[in-house]
């Protein structure tokens, strides 16, 4: 188990570690400088990242994307050599995805599909990218249908090599536990509706396939951890509770790693740290109960020797039985002892109705293939039927909103209008005012030379008066 990046109390990490199942020993990789994944000889300094996802292929672990401290304006894919321990930078084609973190890289074939994630401005994301590992090329994908809303801290896995199957996720405000295929083929988005456990909405979580089930590990919901793992059986679209953890455990973490082994003939799953208000490196080990039909490459490959041995205090000398018989007990071991009574009375039940289900095998099938197709296209009116549904909705309260805008606005211009009406009739009694004002400013002007002339023309009489021996008015009123 290969475990490179992440933060830790709000710092980002570029280390290297590497889990020996076969012993639970922790070693740190020597990691060697490297070049560009190219001509070029140019060092590539690798800069500490979280939110990115580490894929092995062939040889090497790829790191995508991620979360670091200064941002490229696309996404870079690093490459680590496991046989030589070098870092290198791939150089690709075509136009690369803006950078981001959260997202979701899948495997199919000799192609990365790229999910989602969040970008360096916190823009949530649902594009669909796909990187061919053979010519290095980028392309952006166009689909039909509907995609899952924005979103980061998604699950992803593939089906039949063709089904790409999106579970959870969140916004900046919401968690989902809705279940999105995408069929790569026709590039078609669809949204199934499984069957059996209600889901908790969840982000953060981790996910990992064996056979035709997909085991869904821990996430949040933006309160607290979620303690319910989780599996969806691939083909029939049925979710079922493998096991719930009690109280804040670190496996109800976000953030935590998951991995698929083998030991002993049998699957087990491997989770490593997470943060649930608390970063944790613990590791929890869980053992379905059916044969493992994968071969595992960690317990065939061994470490390689530049590994230095760092062993971890708590993991010395035990192995991984020794961990499963003393440090996995509770429900882990109540759930393998329950796996074998099932298994036990199922294997008496398929002895005994042998012959019947040799003779209905293929009008099962028969039936199975028109029951299918029913269900397909009830799931696509449903689905039709919702969009047209929240459509409907999102209208409604469009219209209300613009209602109740229009509503306030006509208020508005009813007032505007008795105002102005006021101001209009202020206007005309001011003006009818102005127009007294002149009257009266002329009559004054009028009287004052009324007044003027009258006394000019008295001043006048009272000379040719003494000329004549008439008295003057004065003097008269002297006497």
């Amino acid at each position: 188990m290969y475990i490179f990046g992440g933060n830790h109390n709000g710092r980002y990490l570029n280390d290297l570690q590497v889990l020996d199942l076969r012993s639970l020993t922790w070693s740190k990789l020597e990691v060697k400088a490297g070049t560009e994944y190219s001509e070029s000889s140019n060092p590539v300094s690798l800069s500490p990242c979280a939110g990115h996802s580490l894929i092995q292929w062939e040889n090497k672990l790829l790191s995508i994307a991620g979360h670091t401290k200064d941002p490229s304006e696309t996404v870079t894919v690093k490459v680590f050599d496991l046989q030589t321990c070098t870092w290198s930078t791939l150089k690709t084609y075509g136009k690369p995805p803006v950078s981001r973190g959260g997202q979701s890289v899948t495997l199919v074939g000799t192609t990365l599909v790229m999910f989602g994630g969040e970008d360096a401005k916190r823009s949530l994301l649902n594009d669909l990218h796909i990187l061919d590992l053979e010519t290095m090329t980028w392309d952006e994908m166009d689909t039909v249908g509907v995609p899952p809303s924005p979103r980061s801290g998604h699950a992803a896995a593939v089906h039949a090599e063709r089904y790409l199957l999106i579970f959870g996720g969140g916004s900046h405000a919401t968690c989902f536990n809705d279940l999105h295929v995408l069929d790569l083929k026709s590039m078609e988005w669809s949204r199934p509706a499984p069957q059996g456990e209600i889901r908790t909405p969840r982000a953060g979580h981790a996910g990992v396939t064996v056979g035709e089930n997909w085991f869904i590990v821990g996430g949040g919901d933006n309160k607290t951890g979620v303690s319910e793992t989780i599996v969806l059986n691939m083909s029939t679209l049925v979710w079922s509770v493998v096991t719930t953890v009690q109280g804040r455990v670190p496996l109800a973490s976000e953030g935590l790693s998951l991995v698929v082994s083998s030991y002993n003939g049998e699957d087990v799953l491997v989770s490593f740290g997470g943060y649930n208000g608390r970063y944790s490196n613990e590791i929890h080990v869980l053992k379905p109960s059916h044969k493992s039909t994968l071969q595992s490459k960690m317990m065939d490959n061994p470490v390689p020797d530049s590994v230095a041995g760092l062993h971890n205090a708590e993991n010395v000398a035990r192995d991984m039985e020794s961990e499963f018989e003393v440090g996995q007990e509770g429900k882990i071991r109540e759930i393998v002892m329950d796996n074998v009574d099932s298994e036990s009375m199922n294997t008496k039940s398929e002895e005994s109705n042998k012959r019947l289900i040799a003779s209905l095998r293929a009008e099962k099938e028969e039936l199975e293939a028109s029951l299918e197709k029913e269900q397909l296209q009830s799931l696509q009116l449903k689905q039709e039927l919702a969009e047209a549904e929240t459509q409907n909705t999102e209208l409604t309260k469009e219209l209300q909103s613009v209602r109740g805008q229009l509503a306030t606005e006509q208020s508005r211009c009813f007032k505007l209008e008795v105002d102005v009406a006021e101001l209009q009739q202020k206007l005309q009694t001011m003006e009818t005012l102005q127009k007294e004002l002149e009257l009266l400013q002329r009559q004054k002007a009028a009287s004052e030379q009324a007044a003027l002339n009258a006394k000019q023309k008295q001043s006048t009489g009272g000379v040719w008066g003494w000329l004549a021996g008439t008295p003057s008015s004065q003097n008269s009123d002297d006497i």
